[in-house]
């Protein structure tokens, strides 16, 4: 997969370009249907699939105090969409300038000028332009008087709801990784460094890795979690807690540690990916070390058996 960093980058191809729109924050199934389709599009006629991306997410930049959590860095969202075929991904980076394009720039001046698009493929609820005044209908109007095609996809509904990334945020807050796991068509993750910390796990014998995560990035609720690591394309069965250590702390940032099992190498400074599989139980706070360390040896043991 080709990715381009701004559509000023793009070349003009002799093959016709079939163009997915929207954040795809996450790569959900909903997403992964529209993607898809583009990417079957662009086979079928011999063109080139590609995605076309706002980065950072437009809210980050009109709306910070509001800005939701991002499921996926844009790193990850990038290897994923490559995973789904496309061709081409293009990144453009967002500011307030391009927040005051009208729907009529963005489809003359970047979609037929800069890009040459056959086709388009949005969600149903797409929007787009200047205060979000573009939606899929006025889009379509715009194809026919540009040129290019335009593939409005079907909502993706689970139990009776809506799949977005919005779902699913609300799902990890609540630890319902199962359900989660299956919008997203795969098990959660957090992208992280290994930093050091307090060592208080070595010293209970359950030595745990302290990761630093960014603050931008959704987090599943407090609890403690089973789940697997990925350590130098290795992965590691580990249990996962989040949390603000109630028992040693009255008042703590919220922390990411790992007991990663059957693993005794050094880790600091490495990158990982941490998937998380099921939650085990709430956060607590113990009365002693005794009880804390009973209660890790046996969520360790549920974790091996939950990830077997």
């Amino acid at each position: 997969m080709e990715l381009i960093y701004g559509v000023d980058h793009y070349k003009k191809r002799s093959q016709g370009l079939y163009l997915a729109l929207g954040n795809f924050d996450g790569v959900h199934i909903g997403h992964q249907q529209l993607i898809d389709q583009a990417v079957k599009k662009a086979k079928d006629n011999q063109g080139l699939s590609a995605a076309f991306i706002f980065e950072p997410h437009p809210s980050k930049i009109l709306h910070p105090e509001k800005a939701p959590k991002m499921l996926i860095t844009a790193e990850k969202k990038a290897r994923l969409l490559k995973e789904r075929g496309l061709d081409i991904l293009i990144y453009q980076h967002f500011n307030r300038d391009i927040a005051g394009w009208t729907p009529e720039h963005f489809a003359e001046e970047i979609l037929v000028g800069k890009l040459g698009v056959k086709e388009v493929f949005v969600g149903f609820n797409y929007s787009f332009g200047y205060k979000g005044r573009g939606n899929p209908e006025i889009l379509a109007t715009l194809g026919r008087k540009w040129g290019f095609g335009v593939n409005i996809i079907d909502p993706v509904q689970f139990d009776g709801q809506l799949v977005s990334s919005s779902l699913i945020r609300q799902l990890l807050n609540k630890g319902d990784i199962k359900n989660a796991a299956v919008l997203l068509g795969y098990q959660p993750l957090l992208e992280a460094q290994v930093v050091p910390g307090e060592n208080r796990g070595a010293s209970l014998g359950f030595p745990t890795a302290n990761l630093k995560f960014r603050e931008d990035l959704i987090l599943p609720g407090t609890g403690v979690y089973a789940g697997l690591i990925t350590i130098q394309q290795k992965n590691y069965k580990s249990v996962i807690n989040i949390g603000n250590k109630p028992t040693f702390h009255d008042d703590y940032p919220l922390t990411v540690e790992v007991h990663i099992i059957d693993f005794n190498g050094d880790v600091y400074g490495e990158e990982v990916e941490l998937f998380f599989i099921s939650k085990i139980r709430d956060e607590k706070k113990f009365a002693g070390i005794e009880q804390l360390v009973e209660q890790i040896r046996k969520d360790r043991e549920q974790a091996i058996k939950i990830t077997s």
